[in-house]
C-alpha cells in the first residue's frame, strides 16, 4: 500500500479518526476507533498478524462517559484492557503456540483458539487491578509517606502537597530509567519508537513506506508517556490546593480527583496531537515529549516494518467500512 491516506478522516458523526498504538513483545499493536491489529515478529522471523474489531464493553457503551473530560478515564481503562490482550497475544507468538504456516513471502497469521489468543475477562480484570494497586502505591502512598516525614519540620500543607507531586515525577523518571536498562525492555522501547514513526508518517500524509517512516521522529505528543507526565504535572497544581488529611483519607481523595485530572489531561493530549507541528504545542508539552526519550529508542528497519504492517491493516479496515476515504 503505497498511496497516501488522510490521517484524520471526517466521519458521519463529525468526529475524526485517530490512530495510535502500543509496543508489545517483539511487535506493535495499532488501533483505530473500531479496529485493532497486532503484528509481531516470531522467533522464525516471520511477521505474525492478527486483526479484530474492537468490541465495546458495557462501560464503553455508556454514551455519557464519552463526553469531553469524562472520556479520559474511559479511554485509559480501555487502553489498559486492550494492551493486556495485545501483550498476551505477543507472548503466545514468541512461544509459537497455535501458529499456522503462511505461504512463502506472505505474513504468517496466528489462528487463535479460546485458550491462547483470547484473554479471559478475569485475567484482564486481575491484571488491571494489580496495575492500579501498584500504581497507587508507587505514585500516591510512597510520595505521601516520604513527604509526611517532613511534618516535623513544620512544612505547610501546600508545600508538602507540591513536594508530593515533585516526588511522583521523580519516582516515575527513576522507575522508567531503571527498567529501560533491561535488554528486553530496550527492545520494547525500540518498537515503541517504531510505532511513533509509523503514526507520524500517516499523520504527515505520506505513503506508509519504510523510507518515509525512517525520516520521522520517534516522539509523539499523543503518547501514553506524555499522558502520564501531563497527569503528574496537573496533579501538582490541583493537589496543592486540596487539604492534607491523614494518609488513610488522602488515598481515597486522590482516587476521586484522579479521574478528573485524567479527563483534563486526555483532552490536552488530544489537542496536542491535532496541532503537534505548532511551536506553542511543542513548548507546552515539552516535558511529555522529553520523557519519551526514556520510553522510546531508535528502531531498526525490521521493527519499523512490523509497525507499518499493523498500521496499514487498521487503516485498510477503516477504508473497507466506507467511513474513511483514501487520498489519491
Amino acid at each position: 500500500m503505497t498511496h497516501r491516506w488522510l490521517n484524520y478522516i471526517n466521519m458521519p458523526t463529525g468526529e475524526y479518526l485517530q490512530y495510535g498504538g502500543q509496543a508489545v513483545i517483539e511487535g506493535v499493536m495499532m488501533r483505530s476507533p473500531r479496529y485493532f491489529a497486532i503484528a509481531c515478529r516470531s522467533p522464525k522471523q516471520e511477521i505474525v498478524l492478527q486483526s479484530e474489531p474492537i468490541e465495546a464493553t458495557w462501560i464503553g457503551r455508556q454514551k455519557w462517559l464519552k463526553r469531553p473530560f469524562l472520556r479520559g478515564t474511559l479511554a485509559l481503562l480501555d487502553a489498559m484492557a486492550l494492551g493486556i490482550k495485545a501483550l498476551q497475544f505477543s507472548a503466545n507468538v514468541q512461544l509459537e503456540e497455535e501458529k499456522k504456516e503462511a505461504p512463502e513471502g506472505e505474513a504468517a497469521k496466528v489462528v487463535p483458539d479460546s485458550k491462547s489468543a483470547s484473554i479471559q475477562g478475569f485475567a484482564v480484570g486481575g491484571a488491571m487491578v494489580f496495575a492500579l494497586i501498584f500504581g497507587m502505591f508507587l505514585f500516591v502512598f510512597l510520595p505521601t509517606y516520604i513527604s509526611d516525614l517532613l511534618k516535623a519540620r513544620h512544612w505547610q500543607d501546600r508545600s508538602l502537597n507540591m513536594l508530593d507531586g515533585v516526588l511522583r515525577i521523580t519516582i516515575f523518571v527513576i522507575y522508567v530509567s531503571v527498567i529501560g536498562m533491561l535488554k528486553d525492555i530496550q527492545r520494547v522501547f525500540q518498537y515503541h519508537g517504531a510505532e511513533h514513526k509509523a503514526v507520524n508518517t500517516l499523520e504527515a500524509n505520506l505513503p506508509l513506506t519504510l523510507e518515509n517512516a525512517k525520516l520521522q521522529t520517534r516522539l509523539h505528543p499523543r503518547c501514553g508517556t506524555s499522558f502520564i507526565m501531563v497527569v503528574l504535572i496537573i496533579s501538582i497544581f490541583v493537589f496543592s490546593f486540596l487539604p492534607r488529611p491523614p494518609i488513610f483519607l488522602r488515598m481515597p481523595l486522590h482516587m476521586i480527583a484522579l479521574p478528573i485530572i485524567a479527563g483534563f489531561a486526555y483532552e490536552a493530549i488530544r489537542l496536542a496531537g491535532r496541532f503537534k507541528t505548532k511551536a506553542i504545542t511543542k513548548l507546552a508539552f515539552a516535558p511529555g515529549l522529553l520523557s519519551q526519550f526514556l520510553t522510546t529508542r531508535e528502531p531498526t528497519d525490521d521493527q519499523i516494518e512490523v509497525a507499518l504492517i499493523a498500521l496499514k491493516t487498521v487503516v485498510e479496515k477503516e477504508v473497507e467500512r466506507d467511513q474513511a476515504v483514501p487520498v489519491a
